[in-house]
């Protein structure tokens, strides 16, 4: 799994059928530090997140084994939305923090 935020969403009318109904959002890589690169990936949305907020995303397989990905074309998928992350007892984000 990745950390990312996301910046973005991503809207597309013509698409393979089976990705009909699914959100797409644009995400920003973070580093271990909670810096952002300079790296971007558009992952199907699965766990309802929104613009600003860090997220753990899979990549390549491991997005395709939530229920209902299993046959269609993703590369990734937002599996879930980060409350905090501490690094050696330093708090790296804090997501009631961020809304202050």
């Amino acid at each position: 799994m990745q950390i990312a935020k996301v910046r973005g969403t991503v809207v597309s009318t013509q698409k393979e059928p089976s990705l009909r109904g699914v959100k797409l959002l644009l995400l920003q890589l973070v580093d271990e530090e909670g810096n952002l690169l300079q790296k971007y990936e558009v992952a199907a949305d699965i766990v309802g997140a929104g613009v600003d907020e860090w997220v753990l995303f899979s990549r390549g397989s491991a997005a395709r084994q939530v229920p209902g990905n299993e046959h269609r074309p993703l590369d990734a998928a937002v599996v879930a939305i980060i409350d905090t992350i501490h690094v050696e007892d330093r708090l790296i984000y804090s997501k009631k923090d961020q809304y202050r």
